[in-house]
């Protein structure tokens, strides 16, 4: 796997159907920020899961264990919404930042549109290593460079090509690998297979039932290494999804397409159905900060969902 040492972009965009991938990695002394992690935090590790295509009545419909106990042991909701247009890449950029589509201005879908350094906007990522927290993103779709702002990830990654996609399973080989010698404050994790299996068979059918399985199996994959990395306890998730689905599709502003679950697990969680507080996905930036002990910038529009956990630990 290719890293870089310098502040400068390594961009490795390939249009074959190998492993190359877009990498941004400024892990070398050059990489400035500041040693100023807040005092008062709920955690000081938190790991960030987006499931995409995932709808919440696919947890139970399907079975998927991991997801399941998520459900029963953390905070939760499966009603919360995500923006419309329910795309992709509008949604994951609503996710982590905190912003509606109108404020990031990310309406495209696609890698052709899609360019480093275009998002002028705080992200979680620039938030939480501005403060000396370590970043990591691992995306599964080519389509998210506008997301690997330089100087605001310690290291991320995503398939190269138009069209590039990882399965749940190779994603989370590069993680566990990855997280083998690093332990990265804020880690986001991108998992595809419901979609995939979504566009091809239908949201709902016996093949995204497999899908959402294999997304849910390397959940699982995920909770060991992270156990590893961080130790039992010492780190809190959050997992949701950009979107759900209906019939083959989604970007509508149909109750499939926008409800996704909420689910908050580990680390200073208080159990139980988040019913008093309406969630959005804009919300899960504002959330990701709260817990790091970080403000979020005033003109976000989500906000934390503090009563989702305990208050601040002081360790």
């Amino acid at each position: 796997m290719i890293r870089l040492t310098s502040t400068a972009l390594l961009i490795l965009l390939s249009f074959g159907c190998g492993r190359p991938h877009l990498v941004l990695a400024p892990t070398g002394p050059d990489a400035t920020f500041v040693e100023s992690r807040p005092d008062d935090s709920v955690t000081r590790n938190v790991v960030l899961v987006s499931i995409d295509g995932l709808r919440p009545d696919a947890i139970a419909a399907f079975k998927a264990p991991t997801l399941s106990k998520l459900v029963a042991e953390g905070s939760y909701t499966l009603s919360a919404t995500t923006i419309v247009p329910s795309k992709t890449l509008p949604s994951h950029t609503s996710m982590l930042t905190g912003e509606p589509p109108d404020r990031h201005g990310v309406l495209w879908n696609d890698a052709f549109n899609d360019q480093p350094g275009t998002l002028k906007i705080p992200t979680i990522f620039g938030a939480a290593r501005s403060r000396g927290y370590r970043t990591a993103a691992f995306f599964s779709k080519s389509k998210f460079s506008h997301l690997q702002v330089p100087g605001t990830l310690d290291y991320s990654q995503s398939p190269g090509g138009w069209f590039g996609r990882w399965s749940s399973s190779s994603t989370l080989n590069d993680v566990e690998k990855h997280l083998a010698s690093a332990a990265p404050n804020l880690l986001f994790v991108h998992l595809t297979d419901p979609d995939a299996e979504g566009h091809s068979h239908g949201w709902m059918s016996r093949e995204y039932g497999r899908g959402v399985l294999r997304a849910d199996l390397a959940v699982e994959r995920l909770l060991r290494a992270a156990d590893k990395a961080y130790g039992v306890g010492e780190y809190t998730v959050i997992v949701t999804a950009d979107h759900g689905g209906n019939g083959r599709d989604h970007g509508s502003d149909h109750a499939f397409d926008v409800t996704i679950p909420w689910i908050a697990w580990g680390r200073g969680v208080l159990p139980g159905e988040i019913v008093s507080t309406k969630v959005t996905t804009m919300d899960t930036a504002s959330t990701v900060l709260f817990l790091l002990g970080l403000d979020k910038p005033a003109e976000w529009a989500g906000v934390p969902i503090r009563r989702a956990f305990t208050v601040a630990i002081d360790d």
